[in-house]
């Protein structure tokens, strides 16, 4: 989406004009018919409210367009600014109508929240049409730009700022949403290597025969039943001081898991195609925070694998040995994302020497069942960590929930002739795949999973979001960033 800026409306604007309003605050300078009418509908300006209705400006008519805001001084506010963008992209997506004006200077916002206004209507704008071939008219997306009139100082670059969010936000989109022939774990390399020429990221690509030297059987045994081969990809940026360690997020990569000899019903596999929703995280935040020329030491670790059944693949039962040196019984092999991650956390601190670690992987079914689509589950063995990442969740919209880690958990996980199980049996199956998880930490390393199998696709239409692919973990990453290592 096109985003231009204005002094002021003019004879010559859109004909959908639309306001930011704050919740219970109604601005006493709207046309009667406009204020009334909202009042008779009910509108009080709570976060995605939208009314509108048309009035006559300066001899012009047009469509008036009020969208909530919420209240300023709650803690989400800037998601909730988002959301009020949103919704007036959603409303006018396919409208016919191909500009919209935001009267900037009517809304009272400052340059940041004029921003994250603009940053939710383009979210919102996204869909992914590459394969449809036969839209119909009133399916097809009209909206194509915005004009910001009267926008307070400071706003082009904020908006600048936002942008590179959502060009991250819009990178993970299209990397969940693409189907498993097109993205595997070469060619989500591939697409990686191209959109992050000229950034000044540099990119890092370890093939089959160097992780085998490096010892990463536990990856490497979720990837023998493919005819694709596995990789990891490391996304470097160091934008802060010479010498200070990095912040590693770590994203789960399975670019389609049929469950392995450890079969799936067949009813929703094709859901499988966005099992690689931590990597894809992973990648757009890596993507955002270079873009933006984040201040601070980043690395971005991406562990890519296809989960087939065939004559090579892990059996219920096997032995695997990961990176670490440690051994796990194997006893479903759909329990996969957890042996991809322990290999690539181990690789990441030995070759990285992070000083706190983040994952992201859709790991878990029991997650859905415990969160449902509102929340992703956070489990820290680091409290400030822990509590950050619950400050950046609400801030950015991307929300978290904590769960425990605790001894009585981790011996669930204890096997008579390995190390380790890798699944834990019937209950508690979040907590014992982080309890897994967990004992590839070294060192004590302040380190949070988090288990966002549930927020990565979504069925129905978001605030910010399309039916689809969601970019959860993006916005979540860049806030973390923002408030942690760019103070």
């Amino acid at each position: 989406m096109q985003i231009d800026f204005r002094d002021s409306l003019k004879a010559d604007s859109p004909r959908i004009v639309a306001r930011v309003v704050m919740q219970d605050k109604l601005p006493s300078d709207l046309p009667r018919a406009i204020s009334e009418g909202a009042q008779a509908s009910r509108f009080t300006g709570k976060p995605g409210q939208v009314f509108d209705g048309f009035t006559e400006i300066d001899g012009v008519v047009v469509r008036l367009a009020l969208a909530g805001a919420g209240k300023p001084d709650a803690e989400g506010y800037h998601a909730a600014l988002e959301r009020a963008g949103a919704a007036l992209t959603a409303k006018y997506l396919t409208s016919g109508e191909s500009t919209m004006a935001l009267d900037a200077e009517a809304s009272g916002l400052d340059a940041e929240q004029t921003a994250a206004v603009l940053l939710g209507a383009r979210l919102r704008a996204w869909r992914w049409d590459h394969y449809r071939t036969k839209l119909r008219d009133e399916q097809k997306r009209t909206l194509k730009r915005i004009v910001v009139a009267g926008a307070p100082e400071g706003t082009k670059d904020a908006w600048e700022d936002a942008q590179a969010v959502a060009m991250g936000v819009e990178f993970t989109r299209e990397l969940v949403a693409e189907p498993a022939n097109i993205i595997y774990p070469e060619s989500f390399v591939e697409r990686c290597q191209e959109r992050f020429k000229d950034t000044g990221a540099e990119l890092v690509v370890l093939d089959d025969a160097e992780m085998e030297k490096l010892g990463m059987g536990a990856l490497l045994g979720v990837g023998l039943g493919s005819e694709r081969p596995s990789r990891i990809l490391a996304i470097k940026w160091m934008g802060g001081k010479e010498g200070d360690a990095p912040t590693a997020f770590v994203g789960k990569g399975v670019t389609f898991d049929t469950g392995g000899i450890s079969l799936k019903p067949g009813p929703g596999m094709e859901d499988m195609k966005w099992d690689m929703g931590g990597a894809g995280a992973v990648a757009g935040a890596m993507l955002a925070l270079t873009l933006r020329k984040a201040k601070s030491n980043i690395i971005g670790v991406c562990g890519l694998v296809e989960n087939m059944p065939d004559g090579r693949a892990m059996r219920p039962g096997d032995i695997v040995t990961s990176m670490s040196g440690q051994t796990i019984e194997v006893l479903n092999t759909d329990a996969e994302g957890r042996l991809v991650l322990c290999d690539a956390l181990t690789w990441v601190q030995q070759e990285f020497k992070p000083a706190r670690i983040v994952d992201l992987a859709t790991l878990t079914g029991a997650m859905l069942i415990s969160l449902g689509h509102e929340h992703a589950g956070v489990f820290t063995n680091n409290d400030d960590l822990g509590d950050d990442l619950l400050h950046a969740g609400k801030q950015s919209g991307d929300k978290l929930w904590r769960f425990p880690l605790a001894p009585e958990y981790d011996k669930l996980l204890d096997s008579p002739i390995a190390d380790m199980k890798n699944i834990g049996g019937r209950y508690a199956g979040s907590i014992t795949a982080a309890q897994f998880l967990q004992r590839f930490i070294e060192d004590d390393t302040p380190w949070a999973h988090l288990d966002v199998a549930g927020m990565v696709w979504a069925d129905k239409p978001g605030a910010t979001w399309d039916k689809g692919a969601t970019g959860y973990g993006v916005r979540l990453l860049d806030r973390f960033i923002r408030n942690t290592a760019e103070g």
